[in-house]
Parts: structure tokens; C-alpha cells; sequence
């Protein structure tokens, strides 16, 4: 039998764009650190040396007792650094505190985003357009609850007020709502009072709050001198009572994103769901791992990364953002946070004038990047009519500044090569 000829009982299961596009690229000769080419795709910050930085952890010792398995939940005094840490950073007066029964480890972002898919009962799931890739297959897995998308509009900066959120939970049912904030790809953040007053809503109307914080160390609206984070964390009144559940890691705040060690936090009850929803979907995280990460979680290490990722990235943001710009690669809102820009591509000439279209020629100059219809979340594809964000792609300045460069000199030369000459 061919090895193109698929077994009856396996359905096709799409790629994530970030996959999709790394699998295209392949196939035209990229490999992970081949210099010769620039992969503005990549959903990782680089992870080498920053100024101001901690040294980066380049050897892991093992305990002999750590060749058992983890407990499902994670290793105890790992929930309990990382309950602290959140207490240190986002509460720190309040006589409510988190502890280790608040958090669950697990072996990356998509192993805890699963974990809660699986333990969601019947209930109407929000979730935002555009937004992050894997959650399309994410919301059509698991059937037990109906997902209702929510349409944002560039126009208005792709705006969402607490007002707007009453407003949706009451008209759809909503029990729960899921977002990525700061959000991936546009960069736009929910921060401050008005975050403060979505926790408010979703506390009164009895909405739980599933917010993906992975990028919440990669904010550029501070204010100087202050650390700059953001987390639903710090609006909570009662930590096991608030219907807010948040997911982090090591991934992109740390940059350490082969460690796949993250976490969820949020109330006693539904920690321990989702560690029995791991039993059976993954069984756990790495223990070695989880035992060197108590290092990084220390708050002065903490407030140093962080420090750094703001110093550099925060350049490369402007710089990178300026220089699309001057392409004619407008964006809708300047992101407030992540290290991406979501590039609107409508004033370039066609064909670059749409997104997979420019992905494709991008690739032809050993450039990757990831169209837009890839962060309109579709599950199961129900909505068939052509992707509103076709028109958009998302562009990471997770790489080096020496590699940022060389993609905007080969995407100004692509650009140039379509526009028509001057009468």
C-alpha cells in the first residue's frame, strides 16, 4: 500500500500555522539555524544571552529520584514557588493569597489549554477572532461544549470593553470565555482597571476566565520604573472562588520554550479537574525539568529576564514595526504586547496583497512568515466563507535584530519587485 493512502479509521488532522508554514518551508530546504534563512514565523523568543539577563541554564543535573514520574499535578514545592511568585508579583497586601493547591504543572501551553478543553462540561466557550492559531482544533475536539466566536474589528483597534463583555455573556450564554492576552497575534492587551473590571463581570455573571498570559512579560505600554507584567492574577479577590484560570510558562516569558514546562493557576476545584483530565491525556510533565526551573522562579531572577526581554525586544518592536510600516505594511493598532506585528497587507501590490500569497513569495527570498487565515479561528470549519483576515499575516521579531534586518532588506527588494514603475 502507498504510504500517500490513508487508513479508514484516522481523520485528517490540520497543521497550526506555525506548523504549516515550518512544513512548507522544509520542503524548499529550511532547517532550524540555517543562516542563510529568516524565519519571521517562529512563535519562540531567542533564547540565547541578553544584556542584563541572568546566565542562561546550560546543564541539568538529575536526581536519581527524579527518573520516577511527576505527580500528574507537578511536583509540590515546584506549585508552591510558583503560587509565591505569583503573590510577590501581582498581590502582594492582599490577605488572599495563592498556594500549591492553586497550580498545575504540565508539558507545555497546548498540554494545559487541552486539559481544560477536556474538563469543560455543556456550556457555551467564547473565544475572540482573530486569535491564537491552536485553539481552532482545541475548540473542535472536545464536544462537550459549543464554541461561539467573537468578532473583533481592526477599525476600532480590535476594542473589547468590559461593557462589551457583559454584553455577550448575557446575548450568548456564555459560561466561559478563552483568550490569549496580550493577544496573538494583534499585540492588543487587556490591562489595568479595565482588566480589573472584565474579572469583575465574569465574578458577577458567573463566567469563567480562560486567559492564556504566555506573553504577559512582553508588554511596551508601561510605565517607566515599573515592572513590566500584567496578569488577571492581581484583580482576583478570592483565589478559589473568582472564575479565573490563567496559563503561563516557561515557554516565552523565560525563553525556554524546549523545556515545555507550564502552568495553570486558578481555584482549588478546578486544578484538581484539570490534573485529572491529565491522568489520561499526558500523564504529566518532565520532574527533572520542573526541579530546575525552582531557580527561575525566584523573584529577583524573575524581575531581571524580564528587565532584559523589555530592554531588547522593546527596541526591536519599534524598529521592526517602523521599517514594515515603510514598506507599506500597515498595522491596525502598534501591539501593546507579544513579539509579533499583525501586518495588514492590503495596501501592498497584488499579488502580495494577500496573505498566503505573501507567504509564498516570502518563501522564494528564504523568509517565513504566517498568513492571517490561519488566527481566524474555525473549528471544525463550519463558517465556509473566505477568511475576513486574508488580507493580514503575522510577523515575529522573536529573532535576532542581525536576522530581523536581513528578512526587511529581502522583503523590501520582494515588494519593490511588484511595484509597477512610475509613468
Amino acid at each position: 500500500m502507498s504510504d500517500s493512502v490513508p487508513l479508514h479509521a484516522f481523520r485528517t488532522v490540520p497543521r497550526t500555522g506555525v506548523i504549516f508554514v515550518t512544513a512548507e518551508a522544509t520542503r524548499r530546504g529550511y532547517r532550524p539555524g540555517d543562516p542563510d534563512w529568516c524565519n519571521l514565523g517562529q512563535g519562540q523568543p531567542e533564547t540565547g544571552d541578553l544584556p542584563g539577563a541572568p546566565p542562561r541554564v546550560n546543564a541539568v543535573t538529575v536526581d536519581m529520584a527524579d527518573q520516577e514520574y511527576a505527580p500528574v499535578a507537578g511536583l509540590w514545592e515546584v506549585r508552591e514557588a510558583i503560587a509565591g511568585l505569583y503573590n510577590r508579583l501581582y498581590r502582594k497586601g492582599m490577605s488572599n493569597q495563592y498556594s500549591a493547591e492553586n497550580v498545575c504543572l504540565s508539558g507545555g501551553g497546548r498540554a494545559a489549554l487541552t486539559r481544560a478543553a477536556a474538563s469543560l462540561g455543556q456550556v457555551n466557550l467564547g473565544h475572540f477572532l482573530p486569535d491564537y492559531t491552536a485553539y481552532e482544533e482545541l475548540l473542535d475536539v472536545f464536544k462537550a461544549f459549543t464554541a461561539i466566536p467573537i468578532l473583533l474589528e481592526g477599525e476600532r483597534g480590535y476594542a473589547f470593553t468590559h461593557d462589551d463583555l457583559r454584553r455577550e455573556i448575557q446575548g450568548r450564554g456564555l459560561s466561559a470565555l478563552l483568550f490569549s492576552n496580550p493577544c496573538n497575534p494583534t499585540g492588543k492587551l487587556v490591562q489595568g482597571e479595565e482588566l480589573a473590571r472584565w474579572v469583575g463581570v465574569a465574578r458577577e455573571l458567573e463566567c469563567t476566565l480562560l486567559i492564556d498570559e504566555f506573553y504577559s512579560h512582553y508588554i511596551w505600554t508601561g510605565r517607566p520604573g515599573v515592572l513590566p507584567v500584567e496578569s488577571a492574577a492581581r484583580y482576583v479577590e478570592d483565589v478559589n472562588r473568582d472564575p479565573v484560570v490563567l496559563f503561563d510558562g516557561l515557554t516565552k516569558n523565560w525563553r525556554y520554550p524546549g523545556w515545555r514546562m507550564t502552568w495553570t493557576v486558578g481555584p482549588k476545584q478546578v486544578i484538581d479537574t484539570v490534573s485529572s483530565a491529565g491522568s489520561f491525556l499526558d500523564g504529566g510533565g518532565s520532574r527533572p525539568l520542573q526541579r530546575a526551573a525552582i531557580p527561575l522562579l525566584q523573584e529577583d531572577t524573575v524581575v531581571a529576564e524580564t528587565r532584559a526581554i523589555h530592554s531588547t525586544f522593546r527596541e526591536k518592536r519599534d524598529r521592526f514595526h517602523s521599517r514594515l510600516e515603510r514598506l507599506g505594511i500597515r498595522t491596525d493598532r502598534a501591539p501593546d504586547g507579544t513579539f509579533y506585528v499583525w501586518g495588514n497587507l492590503s495596501g501592498l501590490p497584488a499579488p502580495l496583497n494577500d496573505g498566503m500569497a505573501f507567504f509564498r513569495a516570502a518563501l522564494e527570498h528564504q523568509v517565513i512568515t504566517v498568513p492571517g487565515e490561519f488566527f481566524d479561528v474555525n473549528p471544525g470549519k463550519r463558517r465556509a466563507r473566505a477568511s475576513r483576515f486574508r488580507s493580514y499575516v503575522r510577523l515575529s521579531f522573536g529573532p535576532s535584530w542581525e536576522t530581523l534586518d536581513k528578512a526587511l532588506n529581502r522583503l523590501e527588494a520582494l515588494v519593490l519587485k511588484h511595484t509597477p514603475a512610475a509613468p
